[in-house]
């Protein structure tokens, strides 16, 4: 005899237990309804009462996305192309996939190899079932269904069905390259761009008639990386060129630089940003800065404190000149990369193989915004957070600068990189909610180099709703839907609307 019910033997028993509920133990029993299991990635996805749904539909869903930091290719937005397949716009220079591939025991070939998209694509549909309760899993699914109204389950069952599906409409005039950002309702992405780029794409989409805003990011971590002499004085090189500026010593070397500054915001920057382990904030002299140029300049190994100095002095200068622009500045601090040696040297960066680092960062970063808030030099700030060993530090940190001049002036910014997840958003909001002004969050950003990955911003807003209904349901906060739905739709959009003067 089977051990499982069906589904006409279940309903029986439901239906007798009513009857005994209702005839026998009037008064003495309570019944509950059975609860419904719910779909998977519905229209309620994440949004865990009628609350939650009402905010989300009604102050979130429909607002536009201003991406004010991601790693999207300019040149591919104003070339305006078609991808070749799903395997093109999906799996190349995603690393978050290819860890997961990696860890399922996929060889490099089906990586980042010789294999075919195909066949790459294959072994990502195997790799997909396995990724239950990796964020991959939601992103996975919520892509397909957003970008291509694909609702199977990514398997090696409806891998081909998928890819050539997906394929197909790739090819099309409605997916093209801008058509696909168009398609989520982007108003705004602001690129990652050296000072060394000549920013011709960026020109180009402005004097175009596309809808969509596209400004670059001033981003020098190149241009301070003196652990890599060699690198170092090649970007040096190059800069010279690009700003037909002979660089002698450091002042010539900060005057090529800061060139590129005022070119950048010729051309519509307003913000800039860093990679950064930590906040470097050392004490120099200009007298130290200058002899060590000469050092590396000639070819000589610094020693680690020479290192430091150089780094905290440019990074002053750099915050100087956002500063004096009225600029953005973004810090995302926290990466351990490059851990893997062999997978470096194989594959180069930004291929899977880094990490959250756990750098002491509470000390540097306090003395590098107070020697600026000293002068008064201090540019609107968002520092963005790696471990979350540290969010209540950066919570408070932030809170530490604020002057009253500019609503959440200095910001704790969106859960970003491994953290960009159910659990790393929900900690993110809580610690801020909890020290700061969560109210003033400018919201969430891609920080991708993928074009389908705009559905995080779906994701984060249904977080951000299901909190605060949550605390609604649970008599936490007042049942005032119009003013919640105000501050929802003010972190959705309009606080990062006004605080980037876009």
């Amino acid at each position: 005899m089977s051990n499982h019910y069906s589904n006409n033997n279940f309903d029986r028993l439901i239906n007798l237990y009513r009857y005994y509920n209702n005839h026998f133990l009037a008064g003495s029993l309570v019944w509950v309804e059975p609860v419904t299991m719910k779909k998977f990635l519905d229209q309620n996805f994440l949004l865990e009462t009628k609350t939650a749904e009402k905010l989300y539909h009604e102050y979130a869903a429909g607002l536009p996305i201003i991406d004010y930091h991601c790693h999207l290719d300019p040149a591919q937005i104003a070339g305006n192309g078609n991808f070749n397949n799903l395997t093109d716009i999906w799996l190349k220079g995603d690393h978050y996939k290819w860890r997961a591939m990696r860890t399922n025991g996929i060889s490099e070939e089906y990586i980042t190899g010789s294999k075919t998209d195909r066949e790459k694509f294959e072994q990502w549909a195997a790799t997909v079932p396995y990724t239950l309760r990796n964020p991959l899993y939601h992103w996975t699914h919520l892509e397909l269904q957003r970008y291509f109204n694909e609702d199977r389950l990514l398997s090696p069952a409806t891998a081909t069905a998928i890819y050539d599906n997906c394929t197909k409409k790739l090819q099309s005039p409605e997916y093209t390259v801008q058509n696909i950002i168009t398609k989520m309702n982007v108003e705004v992405i602001c690129t990652t761009d050296d000072p060394l780029d000549s920013l011709v794409y960026h020109q180009y989409l402005k004097k175009s008639k596309w809808a969509v805003k596209v400004y670059p990011a001033f981003r020098p971590d190149k241009a301070m990386n003196a652990d890599d002499i060699a690198g170092l004085n090649d970007y040096v090189n190059k800069l010279e060129t690009v700003s037909d500026t002979a660089i002698g010593d450091f002042s010539d070397y900060l005057r090529a630089l800061k060139k590129r500054h005022d070119y950048f915001a010729k051309n519509g920057c307003t913000v800039s940003d860093h990679g950064l382990e930590q906040i470097y904030a050392g004490d120099y002299t200009n007298a130290e800065i200058a002899a060590i140029f000469i050092k590396i300049r000639s070819n000589k190994a610094l020693q680690l404190t020479e290192i430091l100095k150089f780094k905290s002095a440019m990074l002053y200068e750099f915050a100087l000149w956002d500063h004096e622009k009225g600029w953005v500045q973004q810090y995302h601090l926290g990466a351990l990369r490059n851990n893997n040696a062999r997978a470096f040297r194989e594959a180069g960066p930004d291929t899977g193989y880094d990490s959250i680092g756990d750098f002491s960062q509470a000390q540097a970063l306090s003395k590098f915004l107070n020697r600026l808030d000293t002068t008064n030099q201090l540019a609107k700030t968002i520092i963005y957070n790696l471990n979350p060993a540290d969010n209540e530090l950066m919570a408070t940190m932030t809170g530490n600068f604020n002057d009253g001049t500019i609503a959440g002036k200095i910001q704790f910014g969106s859960a970003w990189w491994f953290l960009d997840q159910k659990e790393g958003m929900t900690k993110q909001l809580n610690a801020l909610s909890s020290i700061g002004l969560v109210s003033k969050l400018v919201g969430m950003l891609t920080d991708s180099r993928s074009f389908l990955s705009y559905p995080r911003h779906e994701y984060f807003r249904r977080l951000l709703c299901n909190l605060f209904a949550n605390d609604i349901e649970n008599g936490e906060l007042p049942n005032d839907i119009e003013w919640t739905g105000k501050i929802i739709s003010d972190i959705s959009y309009h606080n990062a609307k006004n605080y980037f003067n876009f």
